[in-house]
This record gives structure tokens, sequence and C-alpha cells, in this order.
């Protein structure tokens, strides 16, 4: 299967993202979206020959510096992309000479990045450039890069120079200090070391040219290593230059660029590393892919956000994590957060466990700084950093400066107040082990991470004499909108529930290793007073949760805080803190991402308290609508999608997976140049496998309960359970509870999905605005005849033809036949004569990208439209090679509201009425649409539309996915009525 779909000039296939036209303006966007990498580095997806707009960044776990005084970040690390292209003279930059074609393209199965250009030179000269690069997962310190060159109209000189850019920078500061460069006889190579870490890296590199006599040169300027290969080439000819590059730091070696040359002089051909490559992929999909048919923009946004978390997780490294941004951007400077562990571990614990073990052991090896912090803050125990690097001491910044040139800094508080951090660790760390089975890793890393962070919480906690209840005050919840609140109910019971596995824990080592207990209990003191406090936090620590009510406060005092619509704020592009300021939203009951709602998230999979079907319903009804879902936390939506699918809110649900899922590939916040959205990647995973899927584990072994969404006609995926590989095939109106690959007969309600092969769109204030073209003509008319008409009359002119509209505008007065006749001509030639210069720019927005987006589905698309000057006004819209079929004021005899309009175009695109969808802006054409048995999708008021099936204001913020959700939750909702 290969179908394609289109947005914003990228088009999907089933394991293809492709960049069709070069946008400046989301170049850096555009970077992140083409990142490739293998788990050990990743490189954005820059061009080789450079570019005036370009972050170019290669990014490798572990090599962290300081910028002297103000934070710790991952350094950027020697660019190895530099390939300059240079022809008869002209260097080849996309800037310069004259772009004929263009395509980018990253295969996510291949792990591998292309891109095709045909360039004419300044000169005249034209040009075909193939450029493939690809980080090897089959050997992380190797990296390959190609380019072909074919001249295309006559023969020219070509030359090739390939470097590596020692100059890296991290957004101004370049982290680097040259230690020294050479030769040999394999190619060049390049040796640094960061100024503050005093890390080295060895980096080499060597070309191969096949396809034309070429003389290769070396120059050596400081930190610019660059071997130049020179060749004519004649039109036709293809000249292909391979270049490979090994990277070594010294973390893993004592002399990297040593072994790195090393490394070079011994690698076989691009192609058999290409090859090995390749495979080492095919193996990994093998456990990781999850195929969806019928719905070509979320497999690919599936495999799409699977492949960036895939290059980032270390493979052969358990001293490091995944940073929130991974390794492919220079968004909050590398640092590792609760991210990793809440939100992109369960992918790897449930398909790939041994990565998830090295990203759980960073947690451990970095418990001296936990613990370090800890002692700052005058606590006990172990006491995870907010945001931590290579020793897990708090790295988050106390101040951020201010969006306002002359603004004050602005106190980050999250390093001091948002700790719930520690208990989520645990959580990671108890999830491992239950799927797992690790018993070693949890008696030699796990215990120690649970067991010490649990005396961190017993000396966090405070005890309320007056309400006899433990507390934990001054803190910032998962919903960092509200800066300083006390008793979170997050971050309360997620300490309650820490407190209990870390009881368990501490019995089961007294069961099964004393000695390691007797280590332990030595090591961190875990007197019977010290777990006996324990015991009594679990009891007393105090949740606000109305029982009676099944609502949780989100924190003391928050349903005493102003209340807010959002509706209110619509239509917006920033958060709700940027619109109200961080004062003012502390004083509002707005989330930047759900809290209560995370929360029964996190205790869903095991069924534990808060959590029930019932406190879900009740929760999400107060608190979805109060989250900034769009514009506030991006770990948010993932999230919203599981819950909303859990309730049978199947449209917001789907909407809100692919919110998560194209936050990158669309850039749907407007910050994706900062680096892959981490969390929301992984989430991506949980809400198809967790949440569409609907895995639970029952009597030790996955079960599925799925509620595909409409449209989805399979989804299969495979999922590790204690070691055993469980393969699920999920279809629409299987059994609810389907083990392994196991299908019984479905018991519950089948609903069935519309099926939609064509679309019927009325012209007028559908596709254009040219209602203001006919009421001129018409006032034109009236005013001539000493007619009463006025624009709110005109408005009761929508949908009807022009008969019947001069009927209506003539009212009681006599007119004959002729006369009549003469005034319908007059008027369309004031109207034809109005619309002379109308133009593509003309479209209403969105129409154009929807039209694309059905055409590449599949869907048969018509006009529907009362105007007898329809196909004139299609043509001068450009978009005539769009339409398959036309139907216009010449094409029946009885006008909307009757059906004959909308049933002789589906006869024209040969489907059946309930096959077809109609989008109509006036009462009408809704009206014929119903009667002809279509279904319909009303643009405009409910007052005006509000029968039909679907409502949107506009075609603005629209696709043919969200289009198919609603769609489909319409015949859902028919269905259970009976209708």
């Amino acid at each position: 299967m290969d179908i394609k779909a289109h947005s914003q000039h990228l088009t999907y296939t089933d394991w293809t993202v492709s960049e069709t036209h070069l946008a400046p303006e989301r170049f850096n966007s555009r970077e992140t979206t083409f990142t490739i990498g293998n788990g050990y580095l990743g490189t954005r997806g820059s061009f080789e020959e450079g570019y005036s707009r370009a972050l170019p960044a290669t990014l490798i776990h572990g090599v962290y510096d300081e910028v002297p005084i103000v934070y710790t970040e991952l350094a950027n690390c020697p660019d190895w992309l530099p390939l300059v292209v240079i022809v008869d003279g002209d260097r080849f930059r996309l800037e310069r000479g004259e772009i004929l074609s263009y395509e980018r393209q990253l295969d996510v199965q291949r792990g591998v990045l292309s891109r095709k250009v045909r360039w004419r030179s300044p000169s005249g000269i034209t040009i075909d450039i193939v450029f493939e690069r690809f980080a090897s997962i089959a050997d992380q310190h190797v990296l390959g890069l190609r380019c072909q060159v074919t001249p295309v109209d006559s023969e020219s000189a070509v030359e090739v120079q390939a470097s590596i850019n020692g100059y890296p920078e991290n957004q101004g500061f370049n982290h680097w200090e040259l230690l020294d460069q050479g030769k040999t006889e394999h190619g060049v190579w390049l040796n640094l070391r960061t100024r503050s870490s005093r890390i080295q890296l060895g980096m080499a590199t060597g070309i191969k040219l096949s396809g034309a006599e070429a003389s290769l040169q070396v120059t050596n300027p400081p930190g610019y290593p660059t071997l130049t290969a020179s060749f004519l080439a004649s039109s036709g000819q293809t000249v292909t230059v391979e270049k490979l590059v090994t990277v070594f730091t010294s973390l893993e070696c004592e002399n990297p660029v040593e072994v790195a040359c090393e490394k070079l002089a011994q690698l076989p051909e691009y192609s058999s590393l290409l090859d090995a490559h390749v495979q080492a992929w095919d193996e990994v999909w093998q456990k990781s892919d999850i195929v969806i048919e019928g719905d070509v923009t979320a497999q690919l946004a599936v495999r799409y956000n699977l492949f960036q978390l895939l290059i980032c997780a270390p493979r052969n490294n358990d001293k490091v994590s995944i940073p929130a941004k991974t390794l492919s951007g220079f968004g909050y400077r590398g640092h590792i957060f609760w991210d990793t562990e809440i939100f992109i571990l369960p992918f790897f614990i449930y398909t790939q466990p041994e990565l998830a073990r090295n990203m759980l052991s960073y947690r451990y090896y970095t418990l001296p700084g936990a613990r370090r912090k800890a002692v700052h803050y005058g606590y006990k125990g172990a006491m995870y950093a907010w945001e931590s690097a290579e020793t897990g001491d708090e790295v988050t910044p106390r101040w951020l400066p201010p969006n306002d040139f002359y603004g004050e800094d602005i106190r980050i508080w999250c390093r001091d107040r948002e700790i719930h951090i520690s208990a989520d660790v645990a959580y990671a760390t108890w999830f491992y082990w239950q799927a797992t089975g690790d018993d070693e890793w949890m008696r030699d890393c796990g215990a120690e991470i649970i067991l010490d962070t649990a005396i961190f919480w017993s000396s966090r906690v405070e005890y309320n004499t007056k309400y006899e209840r433990y507390e934990i005050r001054e803190v910032i919840g998962a919903d960092e909108y509200h800066e300083f609140v006390h008793n979170n109910a997050f971050t309360n019971r997620m300490v309650q529930w820490h407190l209990e596995k870390a009881l368990y824990i501490y019995d089961w080592l007294g069961n099964n290793f004393p000695e390691k207990l007797n280590e332990l209990d030595q090591k961190l003191n875990l007197s019977s007073g010290r777990r006996s406090r324990w015991n009594d936090i679990i009891a007393n620590i105090w949740i606000p949760y109305d029982e009676s009510t099944g609502l949780i406060e989100q924190f003391e005092g928050f349903f005493q805080l102003q209340d807010i619509n959002l509706e209110e704020y619509e239509p917006r592009t920033k958060s709700m803190q940027a619109i109200l300021g961080i004062e003012e939203g502390n004083k509002r009951q707005v989330l930047k991402q759900p809290d209560v709602l995370m929360l029964l998230y996190l205790m869903r999979q095991s069924q534990e308290f808060p959590y029930s079907q019932k406190t879900l319903e009740k929760n999400w009804d107060y608190y979805a609508p109060r989250t900034d879902i769009s514009y506030g936390s991006s770990l948010g939506p993932a999230i919203h999608a599981i819950l909303a699918s859990d309730l049978g809110k199947t449209a917001e649900a789907y909407e809100r997976f692919m919110q998560a899922a194209l936050v990158d590939l669309e850039d749907v916040r407007g910050n994706a140049a900062d680096g892959i959205h981490g969390a929301s990647a992984g989430g991506v995973w949980q809400a198809v496998v967790l949440g569409f899927g609907g895995i639970q584990i029952g009597n030790d072994e996955p079960v599925a309960h799925p509620h595909l969404p409409p449209g989805w006609r399979r989804l299969k995926f495979n999922f590790l359970w204690r070691g055993k590989w469980h393969a699920f095939d999920l279809r629409p109106q299987e059994d609810t509870e389907t083990k392994g690959k196991e299908h019984k007969a479905m018991d519950m309600e089948k609903i069935q999905s519309p099926d939609i092969r064509g679309f019927i769109f009325d012209l007028d204030g559908v596709l254009t605005d040219t209602a203001e073209y006919h009421y001129l003509a018409w006032q034109k008319l009236a005013d001539e005849e000493g007619l009463l008409f006025n624009r709110e009359a005109n408005e009761g002119l929508r949908g009807v033809s022009r008969r019947e509209s001069l009927l209506r505008i003539v009212g009681d007065k006599h007119y004959p036949e002729e006369k009549l006749q003469e005034m319908m001509d007059r008027k369309n030639q004031y109207y034809v004569d109005s619309i002379q210069n109308i133009s593509p720019k003309d479209l209403l927005p969105g129409v154009l990208t929807l039209l694309d987006e059905l055409r590449q589905a599949g869907i048969k698309i018509a006009l529907g439209s009362a105007s007898k000057n329809a196909r004139p006004v299609v043509e001068k819209l450009g978009i005539a090679n769009r339409i398959d079929a036309i139907a216009d004021g010449y094409s029946v005899q009885r006008p909307k509201p009757a059906p004959d309009l909308f049933l002789y175009t589906a006869n024209q695109l040969g489907l059946e009425p309930a096959q077809c969808v109609v989008v109509e802006d006036a009462e009408a054409g809704i009206e014929a649409a119903l009667a002809a048995g279509m279904w319909t999708v009303g643009l405009g008021p409910a007052s005006r539309v509000g029968e039909a099936h679907v409502i949107l204001p506009n075609l603005a913020d629209t696709d043919w996915t969200k289009l198919r959700a609603k769609l489909n939750d319409a015949a859902a909702q028919q269905q259970k009525a009976g209708v």
C-alpha cells in the first residue's frame, strides 16, 4: 500500500514524507522534520551545500558543556554534512540561480534522507543533483552521504568540496577548541575538545568518486579540513561522490581521533554500509512497527513519530537518556525531563525493553546528583532534578530573559517546586519491572531508585496538626500555569503511590535478595521507624477528592479561582499564559496541560485509586474545557485522545491524536524549529496502542479492548510482555476483548462508517465569496426598478435560484413574464461584468488544500450550484482541473430545496447519494442535500445550516481527516438513535 496524502507542501505515503516545494519561511522547522540519527547522534536536516537561514546541528548523547555562568547544554558537534558543488564556477546554492524542480524525502522505513534538485545556475547551466544521507544504526560511529551530479544540457566543469566544519555553534556560542587536524591516505581528520567539560571528539572523512576521471586535492584551513574533487561531465553523464564519516568521543575511547581514522580506513563500500543500515532498520521495525489501514496520514505520522524516538534512544550507553527535544534541536538545551519516563519509555518498555533499561539506568547513575539536590534544599534521600544533564544535578535555569526587550527577567520556579519528577521516575521503574520481570536490574538499580526517592518524600511532606493529615505545600504540579500551590492532587497521589511501591520493594528484597536489602539498609538507613512513617503518610496524606461528586480538586483552592471560558479567546495563535500573563493565569481555572486527567491516566493502567469510569467522566467534563490543549503543553493532546476515546468521544479523540501526531510534521504549534517534541511522539504510541488498541493487562497477559477511530480498517502492532511477544491485529467490529491473534465474535453494537466517495460543493460562500457581486447586481437592478432591497433581504437569497430571487425581490408587484426574463438577464449581465476579475486569489481559505487532500484520497469532486455562471467562475478560480463534474443552473428544472440538482450531480459522478457529501452555506442547500439522502456539511451559523450533519464556520481550519471523523461521529449518533 502506497497511498498518498498531502499537506503544507508535504506529501505522505505509508513510509515516506516528502517536501515538494522549498518554503524558506519553514526552513528551520523542516530542518527538525528531516532529522536523522542512530541512537548515538542526531543530525538536523540542513542542506549539504549550506543555506543562509540554516541552524545545522549534530548532537551526540552525553556531550554536554557549559556556557559559562549561564547553563549546561548539549554541545553542537562538528558538522559532517558540508559538500559544496561548483558548476562552471557557480556555487550551487538554492538562494542563487533558479530551482526548476525540487523534492526532499525522508524514508523512515530505511532511515534515509534524500533530495533531488534540478537547478539552473546564474550562468544558465542546468544540472541535476541528488543527495542521500544516513546515520548507520548498524554501526553508530559511521555516517554516509552520497551526491550524484548530472549536467542536463551541456558539458560542465564540476568541483565538489567535502569538508568537516569544526566551527559549530549553539545559537552563537562555540563549545569547541581546536586541538589538531590533518590527513591520511584515506582522508582528513579533525580533533576538538569542549571548553569546560574537556570531552575530546575525533572525526574523520574520506570521499570516493565514480563515473568520471577526477583529480583529488586536500586543503586544511584551520578547523575546516576539506577534500576537493574536480572533473568534467558531459550532458547526461552522472558522476557520484560518496562521503563516509566516522566519529568518536572520549566518552567511548581514550584517543577518539586515532580510533576514527582507523575506523575510516577499514570501512567497506558505501553501498555495503547502506545495506547493513537498511537491514538493521528492518529488524527494528519488525518489533516496533504499527500498521494502520484506511488513514495514510495517520499511518505515516505514527511511523514518523516512532522513527524519531528510535533514532534518539541510546543503544549502547546506559549513562545517558533522551532529552525533551531528542537529539534534533537546541530547545531545552538537551536537558532530560519527566517526558522520558512518563511519555517516551512505555514505547520502549513494551517493544524494546533493553533500550528502556538503558534510559532507566541513567537515573540510577545520576542518583548522586539527585542526592546533592536534596541536601541543597535541606531534605533527605534523592530529589531528582527537574532538568538534568550528564551528572543528574539540577540544570534548570533560574531565570529566563523576557520577551519584551525592556521587561524584567522571568523567574523559573520549576527547579524548586516541580518535584513530582521523583515519583515519575519511580513510576517508570515500577512498570518496567512489571513488564519485563527483570529482577536483576530491579535488585541492582531499580530498588535503590525507588527507596531513596521515597526517603526524600518522607522528609518533604508536612504534617498539619489542625487537620491531622500530611500535606505537600508550595509545589508546581503537572499544570505549570499555577506556580505556587498547596496539595496538588497529582503530586500527592503520586507520592502516596510511590511510598506504597517502596514498601512492596522493601519486602520483595527481603524475601528474595536479603543480602542486597542488608546493603541498602546500611547505605540508606531504611530503619523500621522510617518505614513506619511511610505507612503513616500513605494512610493520611490528603488527596483533595470529593467522593460524593467524583470531582478531584486540582489543588487546594483551585475551585475558588476565577473561572474561564476558553472559547471567548478564540481564534488565537498563542498560549493562554502568553495572552493573560503569568500572574493573571495563576488566578484563573486555566490549565497548561491535563493535571487531574493525567493522574487518572497514570492510574488507569493498573485501575488504582482514584481511577474509575465515573470519576473519569466527571473530571473530564470539568477539566477538559479548561485545558489550553491547543497552545499549552504539547504533552496534553495524546493523553486527551486516549481519555476521550475511553469516553466514546470519537471525533475529539481522533482530533487530539492527530494534533499530537502532526505536531512536528506540520509545525502545529509553530515551534518545531526548536526540535522534535519527544514526549508527544511517545504519547502518540500510547494513544494508538493503549488508547485506540485498548491494551490492558488481564490475568498477567495483554488483552485488547479496541475502539478504533472511524475510517481505520485495521490496526496491527506487537506488544512484549514478560519476554513473550503478542501480535495484535485489530479491525472494526471485532471483539472488545482480543488476546494475541485470537478474534472472537463481537457482542457490541456495530457502527457502520459512511462510505464516502464523493464531495459536492456549492459555489457561493463555500469555494469563493461571490455573494457580494450578486448583491451589487441585484441592488443595481432594484434601484433601477424602484424596488425595496437591502443587504438583510439579500441574506434570504442564499442558495435560491435567480428566478425565485427575483420573485422575492418584486414581492407583490406584478410583472409580465417577458419583463421578468429581461430583469433576470439584466441582473445576470451586471453580475457577469463584475466577475471578470475573479482569480485564484478569490478562493476562500482552506479550499485548495481540502480539494487536493480529497483528490489524493481518491474522492471524486463535483460542483453543485444554482448559478448559471458556475463554469466560468470555476475556470477563473483555477480549480477546473480539480473538478470531476459540474451541475449548475442549466442542469435541472427544479431548484433547491428540491433534491434534483444534487441527485443529478451524484449521477454524473457515478455514485449513490449515500456515498456523497454536500458542502453548503445555505438552508435551502442543506434541505436539498438531506432530501437527496446525502451527508451534509454546513458552513455558517447553526441558525442557517443547523440541520446539517456537521457544522463548521468555514473550511479554513479543517481537512479530510477531521471531516471524516466528524461525519463518522454523526453516523454513529444516527445509528445509536435508530435513525
